[in-house]
């Protein structure tokens, strides 16, 4: 990507989200950053003002979604590309329980993708050859609900956005799922074999397949804590 573009990251408050901030600033592109108290975008914001955004980090949270678009808005009228980290910890209560980690990392980056898209469509309708790219992973990709049900927009985060595939397409906007193959419905019949990605490597090769607009890639890596720490 070498045109100057502007970008709403969300989940930034580690691992692979704050990589993908600190390499498109790099790049010299203007970003927007959703993620909680993080003194890594405090020295980011320190070295890129005025290209770095801070955005409220809880999206599952209807008035901080809709906060973000508001201000952007403000900011730069426009968005060119949203890059939708549902991975993230950052949505997670800090009294969760152990044993309702994985459901709850599931459950509620579900419930913030829907409300940061719906807040970013406005934007993105106005940008220039505008896309979306959502990442999940091994957790958030998990099925809700009993695992034996058919996966819906309901149940199954990737399901979701793959169902808002055909409206995005009608406002010409591009669409790009990563995430682990899936055993119940894969998305190629080429074989992934799980790598040692770090944020920053991870962060380089998603952006480098970003112009190529893919509808589908396959993210499997050796150490899900590298890029998505568990906690915020």
């Amino acid at each position: 990507m070498n045109s100057t573009r502007s970008f709403w990251v969300t989940g930034a408050s580690n691992g692979l989200g704050l990589a993908l901030v600190e390499r498109l600033l790099e790049q010299g592109h203007r970003v927007a950053a959703s993620a909680r108290e993080c003194e890594a975008l405090d020295t980011l914001g320190e070295r890129f003002a005025p290209q770095l955004v801070r955005l409220p980090g809880e999206l599952q949270v209807l008035e901080q979604a809709d906060a973000s678009s508001t201000l952007l808005l403000d900011a730069w009228g426009s968005l060119d590309c949203l890059i939708i980290n549902a991975g993230t910890s950052d949505y997670l209560a800090d009294d969760v329980a152990d044993d309702e980690l994985f459901e709850a990392i599931a459950s509620s980056n579900l419930v913030a993708s829907e409300r940061c898209l719906a807040s970013a469509l406005p934007l993105l309708t106005k940008g220039d050859a505008p896309q979306v790219m959502a990442i999940l992973n091994r957790y958030s990709a998990s099925q809700l609900f009993a695992p034996t049900q058919v996966a819906s927009g309901l149940n199954s985060t990737a399901q979701w956005f793959r169902e808002q595939r055909q409206v995005l397409e009608k406002l010409q906007i591009s669409l790009t799922v990563v995430g682990p193959q899936s055993l119940k419905t894969p998305v190629t019949t080429a074989q992934a074999i799980p790598e040692a990605w770090t944020p920053q490597s991870a962060a380089e090769e998603l952006l480098r397949r970003l112009p190529q607009r893919e509808p589908e890639l396959v993210l499997e890596t050796l150490d899900l804590s590298s890029l998505w720490p568990l906690r915020p």
